[in-house]
């Protein structure tokens, strides 16, 4: 953050620079946003601790969509044993072995996510161990931006826009769910207590996506920081 700035501020990192948030919110936004699409840059997601509020952009992770009936024991047994941990079942659950989570979006289908880079490797894996399989297995990482918003406040902030029901009763840590955010549909994630959230919008919408979190965030202490 950058030097003799007030804690209870909200600065916004754009290609390199440090805007205060104020009044002219929208118009340094909207410049910022045409020169790079989110364009969020400064330093690590770590210098957030303390605030009340951070974002950050990541790097996309690879995601595989995989579609196959749980009925078929032969593709709940393959898939798991390429995969390293178990399909999620329950509705909106998650499951994950190392850097690979897998994400329920359906009765049928799942999100697979792994290190950028990594989903070539693991759909060859995955369509090998299913060639006889009658299944589905779809590169889709380049559909959406990855974003991460974190701190006591981000509950509140996101139910500014999003109809879920995020109270810590209802949508705990290592909970998903394809809903929409300020009429926008995208994937949720809630990885811990702290909370943190992994918000994965399409990336057409992407800077819209971070614009509406910047101004529902405006009452909250925050600083915006790229995580990569």
């Amino acid at each position: 953050m950058p030097a003799g700035t007030g804690g209870s501020s909200i600065f916004l990192a754009l290609d390199g620079a440090w805007f205060l948030i104020g009044d002219d919110l929208m118009s340094e936004l909207d410049r910022a946003a045409c020169t790079v699409p989110l364009g969020l840059s400064a330093k690590a997601f770590a210098e957030a601790a303390g605030t009340r509020l951070a974002l950050a952009e990541l790097v996309p992770p690879g995601a595989l969509n995989l579609r196959g009936d749980l009925a078929d024991h032969g593709f709940v047994s393959k898939a798991c044993a390429v995969l390293g941990c178990e399909l999620p079942r329950a509705p909106n659950s998650v499951q994950s072995a190392g850097e690979l989570t897998v994400l329920w979006l359906g009765p049928d289908e799942w999100l697979v996510l792994t290190a950028p880079g990594g989903e070539i490797s693991l759909a060859e894996r995955l369509e090998e161990a299913l060639l006889e399989t009658h299944v589905a297995v779809t590169d889709v990482s380049g559909n959406r931006a990855h974003l991460r918003l974190k701190g006591a406040a981000a509950r509140e902030v996101l139910a500014k826009g999003c109809p879920l029901d995020l109270h810590p009763r209802m949508f705990k840590p290592g909970s998903c769910a394809q809903t929409v955010l300020a009429r926008t549909s995208m994937l949720l994630h809630l990885l811990d207590d702290a909370p943190t959230f992994d918000l994965f919008p399409r990336r057409s919408f992407a800077p819209y996506v971070v614009a509406w979190l910047v101004d529902a965030m405006r009452d909250h202490e925050g600083v915006f920081l790229n995580a990569a």
